[in-house]
Parts: structure tokens; sequence; C-alpha cells
């Protein structure tokens, strides 16, 4: 327990930096000269560059652990911030969000591979997980709007460099605080550490990866929109305000821990489902507050990626969770990575939100249908 509270503090200074990137990016692509298109490609590459550092993340944590791939992640994610605070030309920004993208790439694999090793029970790595979202989502109910009110009131360049002193000093604290790898995760599991390595990865069909990429692919979307709605001081602060409110929304389902009781397959499909119908709701219906559809939508997210981990634990059997998370990072990255550039080519003639509905609920289509019951929770409503 000490070690999640620790690895929660952790998280909780990292995703509040990064999250408090998200309102101001956008617009510091536009004071740089940089046209919509080439900003769907900045936030696009920032995806695609996540693949490789996925693809080695999923080996090297099971392997090695978890500790040095957190610390070096943040560490090396605070470097990159502090040369941004340098940038003068698009191609520049477009650089270094790919280098971010790479080192970054480790981060979320880890952190979620150390947590669920924390215990064996189902039920109480489902509680992990939420306390993973819970802390995830206080930081980025804070973050955006602080972010944006830094940024009107110090300008980029300074925002940039304390994000990244921030960064920097929360990998410090992980080489003090988070503990060495150990054995006895694979001893419990009655295996040695080289068979576990040599097995087979876990056959999890890739129907299921659909989801975290349609799911990452209309939060490219939003997050890419959003921003564009005003450019100037007073949209740098509204729109931190409106993520912030998408971030509440998911605080409030995340807090309801007797969620964890049921079927993660029945949480993401729900989740997934209400969050198509958000979408919807903002391409069709643009009379209605925004402040209502993001709250909704940030519930729908606080059910899907507690609901997400928890399956895919379920369905590995609870092994090679480095590789499981790291190819559930990989779908993620993937979407990140299209969703932004969709949105850039299209959004003369379509609305995107429009685009992420049909993505979204066909992403629900296409996954296996749970007829006569599964390993896929054995134990739960």
């Amino acid at each position: 327990m000490k070690t999640a509270i620790w690895l929660y503090m952790f998280l909780f200074l990292a995703f509040f930096d990064l999250h408090a990137q998200y309102p101001i990016l956008t617009p510091f692509a536009v004071s740089l000269g940089a046209a919509p298109v080439f900003i769907g490609w900045m936030m696009g590459i920032y995806a695609l560059t996540h693949l490789p550092g996925n693809l080695i993340a999923g080996t090297v944590i099971d392997k090695h652990g978890s500790r040095r791939y957190i610390i070096f992640s943040l560490v090396s994610a605070g470097i990159v911030l502090l040369l941004q605070a340098h940038v003068q030309y698009p191609w520049q920004l477009l650089v270094l969000r790919s280098i971010s993208g790479f080192v970054l790439a480790f981060l979320s694999p880890a952190c979620l591979a150390l947590l669920a090793s924390l215990s064996k029970n189902e039920v109480t790595q489902g509680k992990y997980m939420s306390g993973h979202g819970v802390v995830h989502t206080l930081a980025s109910v804070v973050s955006p709007a602080a972010g944006a009110f830094i940024v009107a009131h110090t300008g980029y360049s300074t925002t940039f460099q304390g994000l990244g002193w921030l960064l920097i000093a929360t990998g410090v604290m992980a080489v003090f605080s988070v503990p060495k790898p150990v054995k006895a995760m694979t001893d419990a599991r009655g295996g040695n550490e080289e068979a576990a390595l040599s097995s087979p990865a876990p056959s999890v069909s890739w129907r299921y990866f659909i989801l975290p990429f349609v799911v990452s692919c209309s939060q490219g979307i939003l997050f890419f929109e959003l921003p564009l709605r005003d450019t100037g001081v007073e949209g740098i602060k509204s729109t931190g305000i409106l993520f912030s409110v998408l971030s509440i929304g998911a605080l409030v389902t995340l807090s309801m821990l007797f969620i964890n009781r049921y079927s993660p397959y029945k949480r993401v499909i729900a989740g997934v489902l209400l969050m198509a119908l958000c979408f919807f709701g903002m391409a069709a219906f643009p009379h209605v507050p925004l402040v209502v559809i993001l709250f909704i939508l940030g519930s729908a997210k606080g059910i899907i990626f507690p609901g997400l981990a928890s399956m895919f634990i379920q369905l590995s059997g609870g092994s090679k969770l480095g590789r499981i998370f790291s190819l559930q990072s990989i779908a993620m990255s993937i979407g990140s990575f299209i969703g932004p550039i969709a949105a850039g080519q299209l959004r003369g003639s379509v609305s995107p939100y429009y685009i992420a509905f049909v993505l979204l609920m066909a992403g629900l289509m296409m996954i296996p249908i749970n007829r006569k019951g599964s390993a896929l929770h054995p134990h739960m409503n």
C-alpha cells in the first residue's frame, strides 16, 4: 500500500504537468505561425512516436521492472519541456513533441504494470486501477485551468520551464521512493523469472484493442478541436476551464468505487456508448452548453479507463502485464495519431465530433459479444 501511495503521488505530479499543456499547445503553435493542418500533425506525431516506445516498453518492463523506466520517462520529458521553452519555429516544436512522445511512452505501461503487481485479487486490482484514474483525474481537474492562467500571466516560455523542472523533480523523487523490482511477482505464479520471460505473449483477441484505439482517437479529435474555438488569451482561459470540467466529470464516476463490482466488459461498453452519444450531441446540437456535454463525457471516461485496465488484466490472466499494457498503449497511440490529423484534414467539410461518434460506434460493433459468460468476469455481476 505504501508503494501505491508513493506511485499515486508521482503520477499526480506527472499528470498535472502534462495536462497543463493541453489548452496551451495549440495557441502556442498558432503564435509560431502554424496552420491548423500542421497543428494536427504536431499533435499526431506525439502519438506516432509513442509506438516504438510502447513496443520497447512491453518487453523491457517485464524483464527489468517498472522503476527505471518511470524515472527515465519523467526526467527525459522534463528536459524536453525545458528545450520547448526556447522554441522559435513550428518545426522545432514538431521535433520536440516527437521526442516527448517517445520518452513518455514508457510511463503509462510501467505505472499500470507496477500497480497491477501489488495484488493478485481481481477486485483489489480494479480498485488500484480506479485509484490510478482518480489521481489522473484529480491532476487534470486543476492543471488545464492552471496552465491557461499561468500562460496568461507569465507567457509560454516561463510556463514550459516551470513544468519542465516539475517533471525533473518528480523523477528525482522517484529515484528514492519507487521500490526496486523483486522476484516475488514471478515466484507467486509458481515459476522462475527466466521461464516467465521466455513464455509466449498472452493471447488476447486484437478486437479488444479496438476499444482503446477508438477512445483515444475521439479524445485526440476533442483535444485538437476544442482549443481552436478561440486562440486568444481569454479563449485559452475558457478552454482550460472546459478541460477541467471534463476531468471533474471523470472524477465523479471514479469516486463511485462500487462500480468496480460490475463486469469490466459491461462497464467499458456502457462508457464507450455514453461517450459516443456525447460526441453526437456536440455535432448535432451545438446549442447545448459545452459544459454539460463535457461533464457527461468526462463521466464516461471515468468508467472506461479503469474498466479497460481491469478487462485486460483478466483477459491476460495476470501474466505479462507489461506487454499487455504496452499493446493497449500502442492502440491508444495510433488512435491519438489518427484523430487530430483526420480532424485537421476534414474539419472544413464535416464536424470532427461526428467523426468521433462514428468511430466509437464502429468500435462497439466490432468487439466480441459475451453471450454465455466467460472468464472475462467469472466472479462479477
